[in-house]
């Protein structure tokens, strides 16, 4: 394995060793910030803060594309030195590229103008593809080249919104932000393929991991990514009955998945149950998402809100519990606090889901107040593990 020389490693600030460190910290703060931001805006108490393109232009923006896209940068900057067994992008590179993100977050927060805000935003997917592909490339590893095109996909979505942030165009932007948000659920859906069935097995020790299913893996991806493709092209946004069997068959491909990997013994472990209900609210929101197309729902946001609080929030969340304490050199055993955490945010997928439609400011209050608590959990019991070395005394 090519690592660098364990005494320069060992040089680098503990935050700047490796991707996950300062994108999971940055990520789970923002996420404590956005939500808290966008509750007040929603209940009408910052009237006078109005962002390029206006508030609700920066929530489509800032959840999928700042705060998610943190978390994928983190895992897979911090994945791929395993992959590959060459060393992951740390010190000073790493510092410029999270400096970018904040960069980003901080310009639109602040009020920039659209064309510095256009300059902060657009070359961070790009750049967070080339890098994945330069290490992938180097050893040719061609079964993780699907991550690198979804993270250019990602980078032509938010480029399609903010392109239609800089016309006034909502219908581009809402285009944009949902494909990008159907691309992290294939990405979820990638991801958790692999690491569910294999933090199961640990969990439970059990002796194998459920047997990989690479057809059906390849065939989720592929629906997944025509899934994505359509709501680019704006094939979606009304309601239509083609669409359907695609929606219909991807609900019982993810139901498969999670049958498939089902242990009852998840229960006993908050790491393990809070991954598998993420992953249930995938096929969830597709069949909301099915039922809104065939006019048994009249709001699809509904749908929208179940993928992203549920299966994209809830993801991170369970892996950023699970993956920081791996890094870190600890054992896989989290604050009791966690599973309160991932119960929170539980919670407010139900109160967001449930409650709006029928009492929207006490649902979306409730919905942010547990969301704020359960990320705010993390960053309190975590935070350390970030500028702090690893326990073990390794390097990473």
């Amino acid at each position: 394995m090519q690592l660098r020389d364990r005494q320069q490693e060992l040089a680098i600030a503990p935050l700047w060793r490796l991707g996950f460190r300062p994108f999971f910290l940055g990520g789970a703060l923002f996420a404590v910030l956005a939500i808290g931001l966008w509750a007040l805006v929603l209940l009408g108490y910052l009237p006078g803060w109005q962002p390029v393109g206006g508030s609700l232009a920066w929530h489509r923006h800032e959840l999928p594309f700042g705060f998610a896209v943190a978390i994928i940068a983190g895992f897979l900057l911090t994945a791929v030195q395993n992959w590959t067994g060459r060393p992951g992008l740390s010190g000073w590179p790493l510092a410029a590229l999270f400096g970018l993100w904040l960069l980003a977050r901080l310009a639109w927060l602040f009020g920039a103008s659209l064309p510095l805000l256009l300059a902060l935003q657009l070359p961070f997917l790009p750049l967070l593809a080339l890098l994945l592909g330069r290490q992938l490339w180097a050893v040719r590893q061609w079964r993780n080249y699907p991550l690198v095109v979804v993270v250019l996909l990602m980078a032509g979505c938010e480029w399609l919104l903010l392109y239609g942030l800089a016309l006034g165009d909502d219908a581009l932007q809402r285009r944009g932000a949902l494909a990008g948000l159907w691309l992290i659920a294939a990405l979820v859906s990638i991801i958790g393929g692999r690491v569910i069935p294999f933090f199961t097995q640990r969990g439970l020790n059990q002796a194998e991991p459920a047997a990989p299913r690479p057809r059906l893996d390849l065939l989720v991806l592929v629906l997944s990514l025509s899934l994505a493709l359509l709501f680019a092209g704006g094939l979606t946004m009304q309601p239509s009955l083609w669409l359907l069997p695609l929606l219909l068959t991807l609900v019982a491909l993810h139901g498969l998945r999670l049958w498939h990997w089902y242990d009852a013994g998840i229960w006993r472990v908050p790491l393990l149950w809070s991954l598998h209900l993420a992953y249930a609210w995938l096929p969830l929101a597709l069949l909301a998402m099915a039922a809104w197309h065939a006019g048994w729902l009249s709001v699809a946001s509904l749908a929208y809100h179940a993928l992203a609080l549920g299966t994209v929030s809830g993801a991170i969340l369970a892996m950023l519990a699970r993956v920081s304490l791996g890094h870190t050199g600890r054992p896989l055993e989290p604050s009791a606090a966690m599973g309160w955490a991932f119960a929170s945010l539980q919670l407010a997928v139900l109160a967001r889901v449930l409650l709006v439609p029928f009492a929207p400011a006490a649902g979306l209050g409730l919905s942010s107040l547990l969301w704020i608590a359960a990320f705010a959990l993390f960053v309190r019991y975590y935070a350390q593990m970030f500028w702090t070395a690893r326990v073990d005394g390794q390097p990473g």
